[in-house]
């Protein structure tokens, strides 16, 4: 039986992730998640690729906000999830230029101590809409905020265990940052669903996501201390120039989705 074992959201790009036994879907994705981002002066998003030490830095939801901590210091940031400035910032993630609000100079301050380089916590508000590639869009208005590129990533556990073997040092599902991680399917399954549900909500899965070097950082310690997953996975799961692992998703209809939910496939990609 397929089954939905793990919810993750990561609320601030390339943060530490939070797991959650159920959570409601938006059109961009999974609520709360990547809705924040930490741009350079430029307005250039950042993520562990450049700067592995994020990792260090976990996220909690506590009712309306988010609680952030250096876990290298333990100095902490809360703010609430509603509030952000009227400033708006022309933010670039990958190829697409995204209008965003900074969420306050007091955040920003407080990373930019931090990370001990200038950087802004900006806000993707409801009015930005971010298409998903044409390419893999299911219709005209696929949207999603400032992830990679798509709403949602599914792994089937299996996958990572069939990785775990090959490994001398297994890694944890975190290491490629899911949204949905999903029981009983055979390894690499997942990539070849099409249409599928989960619960009562439909999804279309779009295309296998192709893995960076960000997979390499430990995220207990924020070092980048092999090659490793990715020199595994470019042994037996490269096709052409890319190392795929995991699906893109977009979902077709809204709802509550919660941990056991049962899921359901009903057609593959071709």
């Amino acid at each position: 039986m397929l089954t939905l074992s793990e919810i993750w959201i990561y609320p601030i790009k390339s943060l530490g992730g939070i797991s959650l036994q159920e959570a409601n879907m938006t059109e961009r994705g999974l609520q709360n998640d990547r809705r924040w981002l930490l741009v350079d002066e430029a307005g250039v998003f950042i993520t562990q690729r450049q700067y592995s030490q994020l990792a260090l830095f976990s996220v909690q939801l506590e009712a309306e906000h988010l609680l952030v901590t250096n876990r290298n210091t333990m100095d902490t940031l809360r703010f609430s999830c509603a509030d952000y400035s009227e400033k708006q910032v022309s933010v670039l993630v990958w190829d697409d230029t995204i209008l965003a609000n900074e969420v306050s100079e007091v955040c920003s301050h407080w990373f930019t101590e931090q990370l001990q380089m200038h950087v802004r916590l900006v806000y993707m508000p409801d009015s930005s809409k971010r298409l998903v590639d044409s390419r893999y869009a299911q219709t005209p208005n696929d949207i999603t905020s400032f992830s990679d590129g798509y709403p949602f990533l599914l792994i089937g556990q299996s996958s990572l265990d069939d990785l775990n073997t090959r490994l001398e040092n297994p890694v944890e599902i975190n290491r490629f940052r899911p949204n949905l991680v999903v029981t009983g399917a055979l390894p690499y399954q997942e990539e070849a669903w099409y249409e599928f549900e989960v619960g009562a909500v439909q999804f279309w899965g779009v295309k296998p996501c192709s893995r960076c070097i960000l997979i390499t950082v430990d995220p207990h310690t924020g070092e980048k201390p092999s090659k490793e997953p990715l020199l595994t996975l470019s042994k037996y799961r490269k096709v052409g120039n890319k190392v795929l692992f995991g699906q893109n998703v977009i979902a077709k209809t809204l709802g509550l989705l919660r941990v056991g939910d049962a899921l359901a496939v009903h057609s593959q990609l071709v």
